[in-house]
């Protein structure tokens, strides 16, 4: 498979070159700005405000791909995981057993699991507002005006410490003028979306702006155990609405949203047949037999932000963001998917948040730069059953005196994080070709967590419904502690003209550490020495330390051929060290041989080497060729990471490095595609293609190789109609038109299954070993109507 990824790529890129290098005249397209200011040749030049400034993309010296909201409407791109397919070395997924949590990694750096507990690798902001927890995370697109992603530690410059990278979600400002848009889908599978926006001054410095959203689709499958249900659908509303004041010196922008989702349970496909009852696997990977039915799957997620900016004089602007957000989900998980209760996991996820941050920025001729503060309170409380109803069965054949039929485990989790932080970045033009940048964040991460664990028989506890009697507690804990770290950033900027930029950037990212919520304090060993299992050693087997990542960058980004072709080449160097591994494993507490419960285990396992280059590119390679208005717009990008652990110490204390492999890192991103737009009667029609490509996978730091996701390919296209006004548009838009199946996140609870040996459940007696899937095929109709 390496050697056809790599042919695939070199035949990639050597179309889009030939593409960008044989047509004459060649022009940098806009699709992928953020804002567009007028070259002196007429042609756009990408904006964006990475550095709290406005800049063209090819002055800043950082890693940054920027997609604007309208080249999102017009590729049919719905959701934010899609991002992933356009932009080298990043990973955004639905996580497993969910339909709104977010997974998602930049550069081999990120964070799969969702409980509480867990901080971010890679930082999420809607309109500057950093959310903290995964849950509800998937947005929706809609009314965006654009999406940047920074690629590399980031923290100098605004809001939380994120140690990969960051994800900003910027919604549009509010137009001078009344407008209503109105946009429809349908589709594939029943998809049926309404989303309708409509805005208004109040007066002449006062305007009201709000959306509703309603997106339905139905099912890619079926659960074949209980009637009606479908899997992988979607039943979501979902509302915005913005208050703008701007008033000479004075912006002030009051927003709110609200989502509600309604979706069914998304089940896992089991990969093996059931250990126990031999039950087969399924033709369809979007079908189940899930069983577990105690709680509805819902999501219910709303916030609000309250941003003001004020310009004391032509060099300072005060700003402040203020935000809050709230969000809970109840979600069936059946690991097992089977009827049975063998291994399933009803849970409960409350998260709320709030966040006040502060800044001086400052911008002369040859200066610029910010200073800042930043506040964040926010609790997450996490609460699942672990339901081994047949276990406790079989422990009851084995020894009819210990009734532990109906066997569960409940875990309470309750994290509370207080971080504060002052950070700053500031740029100065030595001279028009040279200018430096220096940077630093100062971070205080205070965790408090509460972690109960309960035994109890008899059926799922009275937190879900059932009736199941506690006999055992085996974690009551309470532990707290305080992370504090100083993290620098410099970089040096070379301009030997006006539209090339060689830069190189160093940068250090830091993510707090915690306390494991899975963790069973029973367990614990004596980790001191003093003969004792006191609350020393639980803390220490519990709690896990901050992880650190040294980034270094050399970068190159042009703007050639009088702004008609865009190119930015970047390679990459990471020192990761204390690298966070969660899991989750089975464990025997009696000692008869059978996993009758499980523990959670958080470890700084490894340190790391995390290497690789970018590089992105688009281009008009033709212009009015076939008529005023036609144009021929290319685009492409090509990630590579080599990412290796160094040192990776297991429960036993063995380093086993050699064994380990880093989740959810394709060693080859690649993408390119290409826009044809024609005049037709009064309007334009483009003809849009893409491509994209993943190299193999693993979900987990072990391989498996039923699990781990082979190397493949996507190709998407759409048709769309604009008229000349800009009143309405038409749409068509095909998505995974080869119906690829792909693996995006799964769960594994078996040994064995290579190399001859049988597999062997290590919880569960079926053996979990499920996968969760990408979107099949999908067709669909878009149409917008302005007014």
């Amino acid at each position: 498979m390496r050697f056809t990824n790599r042919r695939l790529i070199c035949s990639l890129l050597a179309g889009t070159a030939a593409l960008a290098f044989t047509a004459a005249p060649a022009v940098a397209q806009d699709t992928d700005g953020t804002e567009a200011a007028e070259a002196g040749s007429g042609d756009p030049i990408i904006t964006v405000t990475a550095r709290r400034r406005e800049e063209r993309i090819v002055d800043v010296p950082l890693s940054i791909t920027a997609i604007s909201g309208d080249e999102l409407a017009k590729t049919g791109t719905l959701e934010l995981t899609e991002i992933g397919q356009k932009v080298p070395n990043l990973t955004l997924e639905v996580s497993r057993g969910t339909n709104t949590t977010l997974t998602a990694f930049i550069r081999g750096v990120g964070q799969q699991d969702p409980v509480a507990g867990f901080e971010a690798g890679v930082g999420l902001y809607v309109d500057d507002v950093y959310i903290n927890r995964p849950q509800a995370a998937v947005l929706d697109i809609y009314d965006v005006e654009r999406i940047e992603v920074l690629r590399g530690p980031q923290g100098t410059l605004y809001g939380r410490n994120t140690i990969g990278g960051a994800i900003k979600y910027v919604t549009r400002r509010l137009p001078d003028d009344v407008e209503l848009k109105v946009r429809g889908t349908y589709g594939s599978y029943d998809q049926a979306d309404l989303v309708v926006s409509g805005s208004a001054p109040l007066t002449d410095s006062l305007k009201f702006g709000a959306s509703a959203a309603r997106l339905s689709r139905g099912g890619f499958g079926d659960n074949l155990n209980l009637a009606g249900v479908e899997n992988y659908n979607k039943d979501v509303w979902a509302g915005r609405a913005t208050l703008e004041f701007d008033n000479g010196p004075v912006f002030a922008r009051l927003s709110g949203d609200y989502v509600k989702d309604n979706s069914e349970a998304r089940q896992g496909f089991r990969l093996i047949p059931g250990l126990l009852t031999g039950a087969p696997v399924l033709d369809d990977v979007y079908d189940t037999r899930a069983g577990l039915n105690v709680v509805d799957q819902e999501v219910e997620a709303f916030g609000g932000a309250l941003n003001i900016a004020v310009e004391v004089s032509d060099t300072i602007t005060l700003k402040s963001i203020t935000g809050y957000r709230e969000d809970k989900s109840t979600t069936p998980i059946d690991f097992d998917s089977l009827p049975a209760a063998d291994l399933d996991v009803p849970a409960i996820y409350e998260n709320d948040q709030f966040s006040q941050e502060f800044q001086l920025l400052y911008e002369s001729d040859n200066f610029n730069g910010v200073i800042g503060a930043y506040y964040l309170d926010a609790n997450a409380f996490t609460a699942f059953d672990v339901a081994l109803f047949t276990t406790g069965d079989l422990l009851f054949l084995l020894d009819p005196t210990t009734d532990l039929r109906g066997l569960n485990a409940q875990t309470l989790g309750d994290v509370n994080t207080k971080t504060w932080s002052i950070f700053g970045d500031f740029t100065y033009d030595i001279s028009e070709q040279l200018s430096i940048s220096l940077g630093g964040r100062y971070t205080s991460d205070k965790r408090t967590s509460r972690v109960l664990r309960t035994s109890f028989v008899g059926g799922f506890s009275n937190l879900f419904g059932g009736s199941g009697v506690p006999f055992a507690v085996t974690s009551d804990f309470n532990g707290s502690q305080t992370f504090e770290e100083f993290t620098p950033r410099a970089s040096i900027s070379y301009k030997p003209t006006e539209n090339h930029n060689i830069y190189f950037t160093y940068s250090r990212g830091f993510k707090g550490g915690g306390f494991d919520p899975r963790g069973q304090t029973s367990a614990a060993p004596d980790l001191d020495g003093d003969g004792d299992i006191d609350f020393d050693d639980q803390f220490r087997f519990l709690s896990f330390d901050p992880e650190t990542v040294d980034s270094y960058e050399l970068g190159w980004k042009a703007s050639l051929l009088d702004n008609r072709l865009n190119i930015a080449v970047a390679a990459f160097k990471g020192d990761y060290t204390d690298i966070q591994i969660p899991g989750s494993v089975g464990f025997d507490t009696t000692g008869n041989g059978v996993n009758d419960s499980f523990i959670g285990i958080t470890s700084n396992a490894g340190e790391a080497d995390v290497n690789g280059f970018e590089f992105e590119g688009n281009a008009l390679v033709g212009k009015d060729f076939a008529g005023a208005g036609s144009r021929f717009n290319v685009n492409w990008s090509l990630g590579y990471v080599d990412a290796t652990y160094k040192q990776f110490i297991d429960a036993f204390g063995v380093d086993v490095a050699d064994q380990r492999v880093f989740q959810n890192t394709p060693e080859f991103t690649v993408s390119a595609g290409f826009d044809l737009g024609l005049p037709v009667a009064n309007g334009i029609v483009d003809l849009i293609g893409g491509v994209s490509m993943r190299s193999d996978a693993s979900q987990f730091e072990t391989p498996n190789a039923f699990l781990d996701q082979d190397g493949f390919v996507l190709l998407d296209a759409s048709i769309v109609y604009t008229a000349d006004s800009d009143r309405w548009s038409i749409g068509v838009h095909g998505k995974n038109l080869t119906d690829k199946r792909y693996i995006v996140a799964g769960y594994n609870f078996v040994a064995g299954g290579t190399n001859g040996v049988p597999f062997a459940p290590t919880l569960g007696l079926e053996g979990t070993l499920t996968g969760f899937y990408g979107d099949p095929r999908r067709v669909f109709v878009t149409g917008e109507f302005r007014f």
